[in-house]
């Protein structure tokens, strides 16, 4: 039996499951009838990961981004990987906004999220290794009250727990 237990916390998002969202998006963007005759759009470039989206107003805008995080939640695509830019002015008075789609761990929320687990008090060491975070202990019990701390703390990125051993 192992005397050290770990596991590690990433931040990754499925491109495949986001790719078949934005999809469902554009095909529920062309049957809305709010949005017939408009030349509102939504673009993904997976080389970028960026998502890209064109509308005639702000009110059209919004629609988009209800529609896009509709088709996230129903892919369980977390919305917290989405960063969104700020709007610009695009071509003919068309409103143009960004998102980025984060993936992984920067190294400033990597040191942020360490910090959260020192803090807990719970005895556990956490090393963080390029874009995921290693946590290690004695006793499984303590790696599942960190899993559940982490779950209950509403941190701005998508955690998923992995390689448990």
């Amino acid at each position: 039996m192992a005397d050290k237990f770990s596991f590690d916390i990433v931040s990754e998002v499925n491109m495949m499951e986001v790719d078949n969202a934005v999809n469902q998006a554009r095909k529920e963007l062309a049957n809305r009838f709010d949005f017939k005759d408009s030349k509102s759009s939504i673009e993904l470039n997976k080389k970028d990961k960026k998502i890209t989206l064109i509308a005639d107003n702000e009110y059209k805008m919004k629609a988009l981004k209800d529609i896009l995080e509709g088709r996230f939640a129903k892919r369980n695509v977390s919305i917290k990987s989405l960063d969104y830019k700020v709007q610009e002015n695009a071509f003919e008075g068309y409103i143009r906004q960004t998102a980025e789609i984060i993936s992984g761990l920067s190294s400033d929320r990597a040191k942020e999220l360490s910090k959260l687990i020192r803090d807990s008090k719970i005895k556990v060491q956490a090393q963080i290794d390029g874009t995921k975070i290693k946590v290690i202990s004695t006793k499984k019990d303590d790696l599942q009250l960190v899993i559940a701390y982490l779950k209950q703390l509403s941190f701005p990125l998508p955690l998923q727990f992995t390689n448990y051993r």
